[in-house]
């Protein structure tokens, strides 16, 4: 009990670590290649304590959060590492809705998708022209990606009822923070700066990968040591 009481604020000092040293005042490369990986490790490690009762899931969510943290590593370096880190996130979304179609079937709440294919539709459609045309096919396929994850995301989180309805609120919330996330970043990288986008971008990101991870049912007295 005591590392799990002790994730949280050291996941958020992480986290705090990590955006001050990417901010444009400080520009401490160092203290975000050190604790940028560190954030996601300890969200791992948040998870990886989690699911027992559930183990397929529980790997699924796992190896989509080892290869967000190998997006994280590639995007250190944003121009070389952009298309390895995109394509490392766009195989972590799909195993993440793999482990949610587990809980609910794909698309299970149409509505869900037609909202979601909605925003990112007017979102890509506000940068299309922006994107590199070497950039478009990987940027699209990514967009579909996540877009599917966060709606099916929502499914779940719709359909929950009992004991599982407050974690998979959560879930909901984590799909849509993780498209706002992205879609911060992308506006930022190929349309027009936001102000303290670091601040936004990596805030929703590990809000999304936490609440993401913290779906994952806990352990039973039963399963505990």
């Amino acid at each position: 009990m005591t590392l799990e009481r002790w994730l949280p604020p050291l996941t958020l000092a992480s986290a705090l670590l990590a955006i001050a040293g990417g901010a444009w005042a400080l520009d401490q490369r160092a203290l975000l290649f050190v604790f940028k990986p560190l954030t996601t490790l300890l969200i791992i490690a948040h998870a990886w304590r989690r699911g027992a009762d559930a183990p397929v899931v529980r790997r699924l969510v796992l190896a989509g959060l080892w290869f967000s943290l190998a997006g994280d590593v590639a995007l250190l370096w944003p121009q070389q590492g952009f298309v390895l880190g995109l394509v490392a996130f766009l195989i972590a979304h799909v195993l993440y809705i793999v482990a949610f179609t587990r809980e609910h079937r794909f698309a299970a709440q149409p509505a869900a998708f037609a909202v979601y294919a909605l925003v990112a539709g007017t979102i890509l459609a506000f940068l299309w022209s922006r994107v590199p045309a070497g950039l478009r096919l990987p940027v699209a396929l990514y967009v579909l990606a996540l877009t599917a994850m966060a709606a099916q995301a929502a499914v779940v989180g719709v359909l929950a009822r009992g004991d599982e309805v407050h974690r998979a609120r959560g879930l909901l919330i984590g799909g849509a923070l993780f498209m706002a996330s992205d879609a911060v970043l992308a506006i930022n990288r190929f349309a027009l700066p936001v102000p303290a986008a670091g601040l936004w971008i990596l805030a929703t990101y590990w809000a999304a990968q936490w609440l993401i991870a913290s779906w994952l049912p806990p352990r039973s007295a039963a399963t505990s040591p």
